[in-house]
């Protein structure tokens, strides 16, 4: 049973024993693998099509394929960054909750009352945005692959191509941005952790031990 408080610095929960990984913490133990290996076959496939399309060019193929190989490449690579963006974010909250849970069990193997911070506001920000910035990386990327099987079945779309590909570019950009910024508030997550674990550490040896 964990107790809600405040204190000057921080805002804790106080148990008798250490509270583990909470849900986004367990998720990230459990997908951060997987997410990087989505990446590496991602990419792997991106730079396939990126030789495909070049050959193209160089032999002055049909312009429907290349523009079609384009939007095809753009749409896989950055299903790339968002299967890579998400890795480093899950690789973020495992970090978190090595802390959470390592923390409150060496405050219960010290026999002292187990203090834990609750999620602090950076934290909740991050998973927001993340979650946001992945939507947006996502929708943009299949978005991508719709018009390039319209290119193949509508010729006539083939005029609007590189125009849908610029549009597209620029929702891609702002999903990358949002993931760096949410991933930068990961990072600042991190640090407050760290800095609470280090007080919380100076504080045992003056506390009385419980039962």
């Amino acid at each position: 049973m964990a107790t809600a408080t405040a204190r000057a610095d921080f805002k804790i929960e106080t148990s008798t024993r250490s509270l583990g990984y909470n849900l986004p913490q367990r998720m990230g133990r459990l997908l951060w693998f997987p997410m990087f290996l989505m990446a590496l076959m991602f990419f792997g496939a991106g730079m396939v099509l990126g030789i495909v399309r070049a050959d193209e060019i160089s032999d002055g193929g049909a312009a429907d394929t290349i523009a079609t190989l384009q939007h095809v490449q753009a749409g896989v690579m950055f299903l790339g960054f968002a299967s890579v963006f998400a890795a480093i974010s899950f690789a973020i909250a495992r970090i978190l909750g090595q802390f959470r849970a390592g923390g409150g069990e060496a405050q219960a193997a010290a026999r002292r009352s187990v203090e834990t911070l609750k999620m602090p506001g950076t934290a909740k920000l991050f998973i927001g945005l993340m979650a946001v910035a992945l939507m947006t990386i996502v929708v943009a990327s299949v978005l991508h692959l719709v018009f390039a099987f319209d290119i193949d079945n509508t010729p006539a779309s083939l005029a609007d191509a590189e125009e849908r590909f610029i549009v597209l570019e620029g929702v891609r950009r702002t999903g990358v941005a949002v993931f760096l910024f949410a991933i930068l508030l990961g990072l600042a997550t991190i640090i407050r952790v760290l800095r609470f674990q280090a007080v919380r550490m100076r504080e045992l040896p003056d506390e009385e031990p419980t039962l």
